[in-house]
């Protein structure tokens, strides 16, 4: 491939890169935002909303398969200049995202405390997850609707002004939790609540800006009626939407489900570990934007050279993009080894969950260079062109008969050291790299999925 060719695939993939990454960076300051914050309440504060938080990343997972499908349809047609079929996908996937949006509302709201003993036994935790889920509940079903117009913004080359009003909303959301948690100035200290009150603000606030781009233009509007009868929109596409969403949704739940039964392990082995692990668990997702940013622009700039039928240089853009990943899952392994003496000596923990997160951070080192990678392909190369089945069964087979399961013997059954479990939970990056590998050279992703709808 040429050069220019290749300089400018690069100008168009950090084009939708760099604002995605920081608007990932971004959404995983709240999360750091709310652990230092409840930190300085207490050890239990910070665990039980670490725990909590946990449906807010389930949730995530069925938001993500939505627009997921979406992305995948939508940036062909995008690319290829129907807009009528993009704004049509939209309506769909805003059409089950806002479902799902009021289950997780209506559940937290009615039966946190049941919730809550799904991931901890203690009823310090139990208690304090119960009024977060209660008071953030509503924040489930407004952010779905904002979040499914953030990844059409991205597709419509408006990665800038999603990045912009996540960015906004980040910094009203880290305001409000320092205002609301310790009742500075004229707001109430609420404590666990506050944080809770302070994310559905900002959910709000995100929806309110998105309605006003709308209006104003900026965006491919919602179609509320499509939206809301099924049957008057096109058959060829709802099942095209529904052929490629439904393995993205089994793999994000397999893998998400996988993901948390790693803090339902956690969370058995004591508040140290909890709290330990929640902290490298931000810092990890904070570096780690970059490596998604890169997998969410490497599924947008595909899927629309596929959509323009570009077949062989998608295919070469793909290798370049693979590699490109490597080193940048190694960049980002060696600033989290950087920053560890940094938050070592700033984090607020006792003498034993302070050893952990040493440990924990050195495992999070090596642990994101498979992430970057694994992520750029199934989660950005593979979708591009609707190749989204294998995914999931990699995910799936790699938690759940291999990681899960051995992480439960070795805490449950054979009793070993918290970091020795620890250890175990990070290897589902690296078992699954050989079998995505031989998958991507067979390059059944590159084809081109639009039709004449």
């Amino acid at each position: 491939m040429r050069r220019d060719i290749i300089n400018k695939i690069y100008k168009d993939l950090f084009k939708v890169v760099m604002p995605i990454s920081f608007q990932y960076l971004m959404m995983s300051l709240v999360s750091a935002s709310d652990a230092f914050m409840l930190g300085f309440l207490d050890k239990d504060s910070l665990s039980s909303v670490s725990l909590a938080t946990q449906i807010a990343f389930v949730y995530s997972l069925f938001f993500g398969a939505f627009i997921g499908g979406c992305t995948v349809i939508a940036a062909q047609y995008w690319g290829k200049g129907d807009k009528d079929t993009v704004r049509e996908v939209l309506a769909v996937a805003m059409r089950y995202t806002l479902l799902i949006g009021l289950i997780f509302t209506v559940a937290t709201f009615v039966v946190p405390t049941y919730i809550m003993r799904i991931f901890t036994t203690d009823p310090v935790l139990i208690e304090g997850g119960a009024k977060y889920l209660r008071m953030v509940s509503l924040s489930y079903i407004i952010g779905g609707f904002a979040q499914v117009y953030f990844g059409i913004l991205k597709v419509c080359d408006r990665a800038g002004l999603s990045s912009l009003i996540g960015s906004l909303s980040v910094i009203l959301n880290i305001i409000l939790n320092a205002c609301l948690i310790f009742g500075l100035s004229i707001f109430p200290k609420m404590g666990i609540e506050g944080a809770a009150l302070a994310t559905v603000i900002a959910r709000i606030f995100e929806s309110a800006f998105v309605i006003i781009l709308v209006a104003m233009g900026k965006c491919v509007s919602l179609d509320i009626k499509k939206m809301l009868l099924p049957t008057i929109c096109s058959k060829t596409l709802h099942k095209d939407y529904i052929k490629y969403t439904t393995p993205v949704l089994l793999n994000q739940l397999g893998w998400g489900g996988g993901v948390t039964m790693y803090s339902v392990i956690m969370g058995r082995l004591g508040s140290d570990a909890v709290a330990a692990n929640s902290i490298a668990s931000i810092v990890r997702s904070m570096v780690a934007s970059f490596c998604w940013g890169i997998s969410s622009g490497v599924g947008i700039v595909l899927g629309q050279m596929l959509g323009k039928n570009e077949l062989d240089a998608a295919k070469k853009a793909g290798g370049s993009f693979v590699r490109f990943s490597i080193w940048v899952g190694i960049g980002s392994g060696l600033v989290i080894l950087a920053l560890t003496p940094l938050i070592m000596r700033f984090v607020n923990l006792g003498e034993v969950a302070h050893h952990y997160l040493f440990v924990m951070m050195l495992y999070a080192a090596y642990y994101i260079i498979g992430n970057s990678l694994n992520s750029t392909i199934i989660a950005g190369i593979f979708p591009a062109g609707g190749d989204t089945k294998f995914g999931m069964y990699c995910d799936i087979i790699t938690l759940w008969v291999v990681v899960v399961p051995m992480g439960m013997i070795a805490a449950f059954v054979l009793k070993l050291p918290v970091l020795a479990v620890a250890f175990i939970l990070t290897l589902d990056e690296f078992v699954k790299i050989p079998a995505v590998y031989k998958h991507y050279v067979k390059y059944k992703w590159v084809k081109n999925i639009t039709r004449e709808v």
